[in-house]
């Protein structure tokens, strides 16, 4: 009888041991599977964290302008948006320079390589991107091809009137009614016919800063350079 009580006594040691060695074994598995599951969300975090970090660096690259605004808005939907509405406004003078003239618009330049005719509307003051002052024509024969709108200023503006906005320049010089011009530093010097043609005079301005707005013909060079080599096939025209 006492050794049955022993064994028995011993049996349930045994299965009180292996009970427990059992449990430590799968709390340390469950704890492994914790912490393993914590590294992978620390990891993950940290990627989804450098990967946002790299868009946003990246975003700052490509669109420097982005750190000036203010108005809170995605410059890119902001300029698109000031964009779109220049286009409306000035579609009825895409291929018709009889209404731009109708509007107000005469001739400054004749064909400036790799650019285009200019013509410019006096009675248009102040920048508004849907009332440029003036308009870059490409002309083939009788045709003419609204390509860009130009403003010009006589200092470099403080803050860029559109996003990313960069500039060119235009010497001091004579025009005259035809669109001939001559560079001179003082009105003083503008002769009253122009030496090429003979036409009148017109006015005169001293050095200016330009800013080129290519929305209606692409230019690989950029939406705000002066020149357009895709304009050449124009410079005969």
């Amino acid at each position: 009888m006492r050794r049955t009580i022993t064994l028995t006594l011993a049996a349930v040691v045994l299965a009180l041991t292996a009970w427990a060695v059992r449990g430590a074994a799968a709390g340390s598995t469950a704890q492994s599977t914790r912490s393993a599951a914590a590294t992978m969300r620390e990891q993950s975090d940290q990627r989804k964290a450098l990967y946002q970090s790299q868009l946003e660096q990246n975003h700052q690259h490509q669109h420097p302008a982005a750190a000036t605004t203010s108005d809170g808005r995605h410059p890119a939907g902001r300029l698109a948006s000031q964009l779109a509405a220049a286009r409306l406004a000035t579609a009825k003078y895409a291929t018709s320079l009889r209404a731009a003239k109708a509007d107000g618009y005469q001739i400054i330049t004749r064909m400036i390589p790799d650019m285009g005719w200019h013509f410019l509307n006096p009675t248009i003051q102040g920048f508004d991107v849907t009332k440029p002052p003036i308009l870059v024509y490409e002309r083939r024969g009788r045709s003419w091809q609204l390509a860009a709108f130009e403003w010009v200023f006589p200092t470099k503006p403080a803050t860029p009137p559109l996003p990313g906005a960069t500039y060119g320049s235009f010497g001091a010089a004579c025009h005259y009614k035809d669109g001939t011009f001559v560079f001179t530093s003082s009105q003083a010097d503008c002769a009253k016919r122009s030496p090429q043609t003979g036409a009148a005079f017109n006015f005169w301005h001293p050095d200016l800063v330009t800013l080129h707005v290519w929305l209606w013909y692409p230019n690989p060079a950029g939406l705000y350079n002066g020149t357009n080599p895709y304009i050449k096939p124009f410079n005969r025209g």
